[in-house]
């Protein structure tokens, strides 16, 4: 196993994420802790000391389920992660609640890692209301009492989302948890994250490294390229390669979901092979024509923006859609646009066609909105 120093602490490099599970009947707020407590002990064996979940992961089953099966291996061996619900607005305000709850859900009295959960645009307003809501307050409080050992956030939303929120609480955070993999290293702009986070000087935590999955195989094409590279590598292990050769990268989070799928990570974490300049290259240009063969060709010139009655920011819609439309669903952009009033959503747009008559990109605009207000109604 590979391990990363952490403020004198030896994180393996791979942490086990506990958002899927294998579960029972299909349901997924039953967790079938047989299989779970198998997959555990295997990782465990074999080097991985992390464990990450959170209040709503498996229908809020995930904490006692992980609660449990730790408990059979000695505390001070193992680091375990969970975090605050604030990507649910309701839980604004219950910090101490939820916080105690969790120390008893998973059965221990501190935790090793805490998160603010989710910032994004949806929550960002009412996490830097600490007057008001006092979750930062409550955490720091913990923090100082022993009882939450490191503190950090996760984020999906965008770059100016993260700034805002180091800004004001970036001299306390000593984590912070990123979606990134090499899709999203320029179509989220993962990569001005990071150098954001390197300005801080604050470490990086990867979550999805293989986005959902999705790149844990390829078209015939993009494996044959690969392949062409390591014969020997796993597709999958492309991905992991790309994100441990992230300086600042020091855990990266995979949500395993079989026996099988732990002996592949832990055979891949097993040795440090970073990627060339060239296979990093490589790679890149997989992951970029991957996006760009479904995304529309938006440079965000701004020109459409200028002609729109309603005023709409269409640049950023379209960013939105791109994402809904590749990733074939998903959170992402509903919790982009729930920060936005209902005037400035695709569904606003009238469809005049002012805005395709300037766009040099020859976008049909109009269509977009009404197949980006189509998906979501469908959801």
């Amino acid at each position: 196993m590979i391990y990363r120093d952490f403020q004198g602490e030896k994180l393996s490099a791979l942490g086990f994420g506990t958002m899927r599970l294998p579960v029972i009947g299909g349901d997924y707020g039953k967790v079938d802790e047989r299989a779970a407590a198998e997959m555990f002990d295997y990782a465990i064996t074999h080097g991985v000391n992390y464990f990450d979940t959170a209040w709503g992961y498996h229908d809020s089953a995930s904490e006692p389920a992980v609660g449990r099966i730790l408990s059979a291996y000695p505390r001070e061996k193992l680091y375990l992660a969970t975090k605050f619900p604030g990507y649910d607005l309701a839980n604004m305000g219950k910090a101490e609640e939820i916080f105690e709850a969790q120390l008893k859900k998973c059965g221990v009295d501190y935790f090793d890692f805490y998160l603010f959960h989710n910032v994004c645009e949806m929550n960002i307003d009412a996490y830097l209301d600490d007057e008001k809501y006092g979750t930062y307050s409550y955490l720091i409080a913990q923090k100082r009492a022993g009882r939450i050992r490191h503190l950090g956030f996760s984020a999906h939303g965008s770059y100016e989302v993260v700034r805002r929120f180091l800004e004001r609480y970036g001299k306390d955070i000593e984590f912070c948890q990123l979606q990134i993999n090499y899709v999203d290293w320029e179509f989220q702009s993962a990569n001005k994250k990071v150098e954001l986070l390197r300005e801080w000087g604050i470490p990086v935590w990867v979550m999805e490294p293989l986005r959902g999955g999705k790149l844990a195989t390829l078209s015939p094409e993009n494996e044959a390229r690969l392949k062409a590279l390591r014969p020997d590598e796993p597709i999958p292990a492309w991905a992991f390669r790309f994100v441990m050769s992230i300086p600042e990268v020091k855990m990266i989070l995979s949500g395993m979901s079989n026996l099988e799928q732990v002996k592949a990570n832990i055979a891949t974490f097993s040795q440090d092979k970073p990627l060339t300049e060239g296979e990093r290259e490589a790679l890149l240009a997989v992951g970029a024509g991957m996006y760009k063969r479904e995304a529309l060709p938006c440079t965000a010139c701004r020109y459409c923006t200028s002609h729109c009655p309603r005023h709409l920011d269409i640049p950023e819609l379209i960013k939105l859609y791109n994402e809904h439309r590749f990733t074939g669903g998903g959170f992402i952009a509903p919790m982009a646009l729930s920060a936005l009033p209902k005037e400035r959503w695709p569904s606003a747009c009238i469809g005049c066609g002012s805005c395709e008559r300037v766009c040099p990109q020859q976008i049909k605009i109009p269509d977009m909105m009404r197949d980006f207000t189509d998906r979501l109604q469908r959801e």
